[in-house]
């Protein structure tokens, strides 16, 4: 592994990030960098990994003290910080993840306890996610076999405060308190820089997850000791990375943990702890299987469990209505009629989005609407046989649009749906910062389109003339009940961190926090530990990044193949190219191709698709017009796409379609 380059500190410390893809929390938390290291003699170093999020002209414009490393790959997490500690010249060095927040007395009360402690080689913080929640990795144990098992099988989770089965995130110990442990988290790591040039730096063996514990057990190793450390405090938004769900995930981080073991035990006592890590890896990636599948398919089976149920129930009751017969539809219609009404209203409500999270009552109701238009055009097709009563899919319409709608609010009544009668209910927002930041923020929220109920303003400085404010800083509780305050954006031009981080640990997960910096029009937030951060920010929202319209495209080049395809003794008059025809159509069936996509020379930037026989602007005046036309034409299609643009586009290029895709 790397050793360092000895050299005499020039600074007190070095503070090292390692960028890729998260430019708007990589400003953040450079400005709070910037706050902790007042008074003292910080270096801070920003190692890019080839960002593609104008993270560089954002460094260059904004930080241009901060010293850059700009990578033309990415090298992954170990090699980026080797890259900038061979460099820096603090006595100490700190690991610090982009998406964090750090508080202004952070640097100096961890270099004050480091000074206390001569033997501490390395040390964590309490890290907070953007709820305000602890997060238990802030304290960590080494993965024996034994802590590894509990880990993997879930044993940590269920006895979070035993000594025996949660060593990993030794949850006995108090967060509260400053404690000795053996791991420290890459999130936030500080180490003294004599300390690296002993037992040498990370380990570039490690391309992400691992090199944090590999580091800390060498630490200990040679004598020192790590601590944990809680007198301070910062975020960590987590997950813009990775998703921990995911079997990636799984993957790379016990493939980390096997990298570990043969490095660290003895033959004998790795060849067993590596079985049992591959035993785990296939475990959990069974568990996350299970999981994502159970997730994405719960809704739609419970639908079609209702819808079927629903036409079975229908099917008696017609029978003896009107036709005085309870067996007047055959085993037929429970065979064949039924499970086929019941996959394309599934289907319908799937393309109609009525099972994203987000969902509300129009995507139900266009979906159910959707599926019938399509049953009822099908049933002209059907041999007489097969064909049920009309009023069986009137009746099942009726049934599914209520029971579908009830089962739905039965579930957010009782806490495990979010599901709305129109859009999200707009949040009740409260600003904590003065009139000047007031008149920044409403504009921005206005022009990105956030939907909330704004309350008013909190002036942290109590200024009483301030017709717009509605207490001090100390009122916040009391204006928090009152209005029923459920957002909160704190500004940090007029509130330090430490003041905002205090109040997120405080008030919980039942707010949700939101932070501006000033001049920034990023608003910066997160809920939840396991899911990306959020922002309100000015930056351009393309539709084609959404999945209601990747799933409204991809059925639209299903729909039209399928169309032309019945309809090819047409389309053999309107093509050249028969053969190209055919393949094209192959192809879009199996999502290799789509209709319509970028002009391939001008995709810099833009969502991904799949190469398009089609193009925004038609292929044969591409040469007429000039590139920057041809870019902006990409740009639209991506920003403003629906698919009555792609059937215009298909309609005006009939003749295009038996084209080579580009």
């Amino acid at each position: 592994m790397p050793k360092t380059m000895r050299s005499d500190p020039a600074f007190q410390l070095s503070v090292i990030i390692v960028n890729y893809n998260v430019r708007h929390f990589l400003e953040q938390a450079l400005r709070s960098v910037q706050k902790a290291s007042e008074g003292l003699s910080i270096e801070t170093w920003v190692v890019d990994n080839n960002s593609q999020d104008q993270s560089i002209e954002m460094l260059h414009q904004q930080f241009p003290e901060v010293n850059l490393i700009h990578n033309q790959h990415n090298p992954g997490f170990a090699v980026a910080n080797n890259q900038a500690i061979q460099k820096a010249r603090g006595q100490y060095i700190l690991l610090l993840n982009p998406d964090t927040v750090v508080q202004e007395d952070t640097f100096q009360r961890c270099l004050a306890f480091m000074e206390d402690h001569p033997k501490a080689g390395g040390l964590g913080i309490k890290m907070l996610d953007g709820s305000g929640a602890f997060l238990p990795e802030s304290k960590r144990g080494f993965p024996k076999p034994l802590v590894a098992f509990c880990k993997a099988f879930g044993l940590s989770s269920l006895f979070p405060k035993s000594r025996i089965f949660n060593q990993y995130h030794l949850g006995f110990l108090s967060p509260e308190a400053n404690h000795r442990v053996e791991v420290l988290s890459g999130a936030f790591m500080l180490m003294r820089k004599s300390v690296l040039d002993e037992i040498g730096l990370l380990d570039e063996a490690f391309f992400m997850y691992g090199e944090d514990i590999d580091l800390s057990y060498r630490i200990v190793q040679a004598g020192y000791e790590n601590y944990y450390f809680s007198e301070s405090k910062i975020i960590h938004y987590k997950g813009e990375s990775t998703k921990k769900g995911s079997l990636n995930y799984v993957r790379v981080f016990y493939q980390a943990m096997i990298i570990f073991t043969r490095k660290h035990f003895q033959s004998e006592q790795a060849r067993f702890f590596i079985f049992l890590l591959k035993i785990a890896i296939y475990f959990r990636a069974f568990l996350s299987l299970v999981s994502n599948l159970a997730k994405r398919s719960l809704m739609p089976l419970l639908d079609a469990v209702l819808i079927y149920g629903g036409l079975f129930f229908l099917k008696n009751f017609w029978g003896v209505y009107h036709f005085n017969s309870p067996n007047y539809f055959g085993r037929s219609f429970l065979l064949y009629n039924a499970p086929f009404y019941t996959l394309i209203w599934i289907l319908a409500l799937y393309f109609s989005g009525a099972y994203d999270r987000k969902s509300n009552l129009y995507r139900v109701v266009r979906g159910i609407l959707s599926g019938t238009l399509f049953i009822a055009a099908f049933y002209g097709f059907l041999n007489s046989e097969y064909r049920s009563s009309r009023m069986l899919i009137v009746l099942g319409t009726f049934w599914s649009l209520f029971s579908l709608n009830t089962l739905r609010l039965l579930r957010t009544a009782l806490g495990f749906g979010d599901f709305r009668f129109g859009g999200l209910s707009p949040k009740r927002l409260l600003i904590v910062g003065d009139a000047a930041e007031e008149a920044r923020i409403l504009p921005l929220l206005g022009k990105i389109q956030v939907q909330s109920n704004y309350i008013g303003l909190l002036d942290p400085e109590g200024r009483t003339q301030n017709p717009q404010s509605l207490g001090q800083f100390k009122d916040l509780d009391q204006v928090l009940n009152l209005f029923r305050v459920n957002e909160l954006i704190f500004c940090a031009k007029n509130l330090p961190y430490t003041q905002i981080i205090n109040s997120m640990e405080r008030l919980g997960s039942a707010y949700s926090f939101r932070i501006i910096n000033p001049e920034s029009p990023h608003i910066i937030g997160s809920h939840s530990k396991n899911s990306t951060g959020e922002l309100y920010t000015q930056d351009v929202a393309f539709r084609l990044q959404e999945a209601l319209y990747l799933r409204s495209k991809r059925l639209f080049d299903l729909t039209t193949c399928v169309g032309m395809l019945l309809l090819f003794p047409l389309m053999l008059l309107l093509v050249k190219n028969r053969i190209r025809f055919f393949r094209n159509c192959f192809n879009i069936l199996i999502g290799r191709y789509s209709w319509v996509g970028y002009d391939p020379d001008h995709t810099a930037k833009l969502p991904p698709l799949k190469p398009g026989v089609l193009r925004p602007v038609p292929i044969a005046q591409i040469q007429k017009i000039s590139s920057s036309l041809t870019q902006k034409a990409n740009f639209l299609y991506a920003k403003d796409y629906h698919w009555w643009k792609d059937l215009k586009l298909v309609f005006l290029q009939l003749r295009q379609v038996d084209k080579r895709p580009n």
